[in-house]
């Protein structure tokens, strides 16, 4: 047993010398150098220099006017014994500052600040005689910033350059009233559909009636869209026509595919794809290239997702096979397709009827309108779908939107014949400060719209 513990005390003393060198060479504590101390002066301090401090009677005046010289002769009036004599080194920059701030961006740069969405209307006009129709298209917004809007039988105008407005036409009941009206591109030729089927031109600058395209619906005609010159129309018949306005024979194309009134027409940014959405609850995707004008045109796709009319229509201003479509009262969801595929990518119930559709031109974010029970504007986060913002004070359904030229206004109409103006979406972001307006505010002038 004692060899046993001989032995083994023997191979942990032959451990030890290695392992204590080890710790001292790993140790990180702080060591004071002994060749920065002022020994002299720490030994003073800790006998001579306390005695006046704890026998204060012994010590005579001249005494410590004697100490308080010495003490400052021999520099002795310091506070601290143990002291660094030199400064540290300053570290050395590895990286040249220049180098490093044109490497990183600057973090002091301002974050982008979030925008104010008012929550009220900037203001609100009397729009009489408005038509309470779901299926009708009565309010534009033209690229020559004018505003159309459709009250009984008259198409007025408003420019919101100067704040003047004029009456463009008043029909006849055996035509009127009217059921749709759309700016062409060039924002000064108009087209106007009518009840009893036919499709007026108008120049808007000439005030004078261009021509009228007949015989292509036999009923009503709800909605309209443009594609360059050619003008397409969509009627309670069911069927979709292409209007070339610069021919005799405007007639070019027929889409057949609902069964019951067209809504909702929209052309896509490029020109090559047409949405239509009907009250057969039926939303179609058409093909430019593949039109024929000897038999009716197939479509691309047939979508029969929606439980209720489509009208609210709306492509995507950022991507351009995006779209997006809102459901009647029977519905109240918003989708999103991918056109090429048509495949849905998403699907949102809002909870009430949906009526229009804008896309913020600026920023990935969607506008829609709804009619009970809250009458609303709902602004959304795309893809998100997070709610941004809902705006309130129509008290009937917001049956049509229109965005003005610079995406920045938006024109609401509603049921209880009121017309809105709101600032949803902000103003872009550009390269520089523009001019100020002569009037910086829309309509400032009007108070009623007739």
């Amino acid at each position: 047993m004692d060899a046993g513990s001989l032995t083994s005390s023997n191979k942990y003393q032959s451990k030890c010398p290695d392992q204590r060198r080890t710790v001292r060479e790993n140790l990180d504590r702080f060591i004071p150098n002994r060749s920065a101390m002022d020994f002299d002066y720490a030994h003073y301090m800790l006998t001579e220099g306390r005695k006046g401090k704890e026998n204060p009677a012994a010590s005579s005046p001249s005494k410590e006017a004697y100490r308080k010289q010495m003490a400052e002769t021999l520099n002795i009036n310091r506070t601290r014994i143990l002291a660094f004599k030199n400064k540290p080194p300053t570290p050395v920059e590895l990286i040249p500052q220049e180098f490093y701030s044109a490497s990183i961006p600057q973090q002091s740069k301002a974050s982008k600040p979030r925008r104010h969405i008012p929550q009220t209307s900037e203001r609100t006009l009397d729009a009489p005689d408005l038509v309470d129709d779901y299926y009708l298209n009565l309010l534009d917004w033209g690229s020559s910033n004018v505003l159309a809007i459709a009250l009984g039988g008259t198409v007025y105008l408003w420019d919101a350059s100067d704040g003047s407005t004029s009456e463009l036409v008043t029909l006849e009941d055996e035509t009127g009233p009217v059921t749709s009206v759309s700016w062409a591109p060039d924002g000064r030729h108009i087209a106007i559909g009518l009840n009893n089927s036919d499709v007026q031109l108008w120049d808007s600058t000439a005030n004078r009636l261009l021509r009228t395209l007949k015989g292509g619906h036999a009923s009503r005609v709800g909605s309209l869209a443009w594609n360059n010159h050619v003008l397409t129309t969509g009627g309670m018949d069911g069927k979709i026509i292409n209007n070339d306005v610069r021919v005799r024979s405007h007639i070019v194309e027929t889409y057949r595919g609902h069964r019951q009134e067209v809504c909702g027409l929209k052309w896509s940014a490029s020109g090559q794809q047409l949405a239509s959405g009907g009250n057969d609850n039926l939303l179609h995707i058409w093909d430019r290239s593949s039109a024929s004008s000897n038999s009716p045109t197939q479509w691309l796709h047939r979508m029969e997702d929606h439980t209720a009319a489509v009208k609210a229509l709306a492509w995507c201003p950022f991507q351009g096979n995006l779209l997006a479509s809102g459901g009647g009262g029977g519905d109240r969801c918003i989708k999103f397709w991918n056109t090429h595929t048509g495949a849905c990518l998403n699907s949102v119930d809002t909870g009430s009827q949906v009526c229009a559709l804008l896309w913020n031109k600026n920023e990935r974010e969607l506008l829609s309108s709804h009619g009970f029970t809250q009458n609303q504007l709902t602004l959304w986060k795309y893809p998100s779908m997070v709610k941004m913002a809902e705006l309130t004070g129509h008290t009937s359904r917001v049956l049509f939107m229109a965005q003005s030229p610079d995406g920045c206004t938006v024109a609401s109409a509603a049921g209880d014949e009121t017309l809105r103006f709101w600032n949803v979406f902000g103003t872009p972001e550009v390269a520089a400060k523009p001019a100020p307006k002569a009037h910086p505010e829309p309509f400032a002038h009007l108070n009623r719209i007739r």
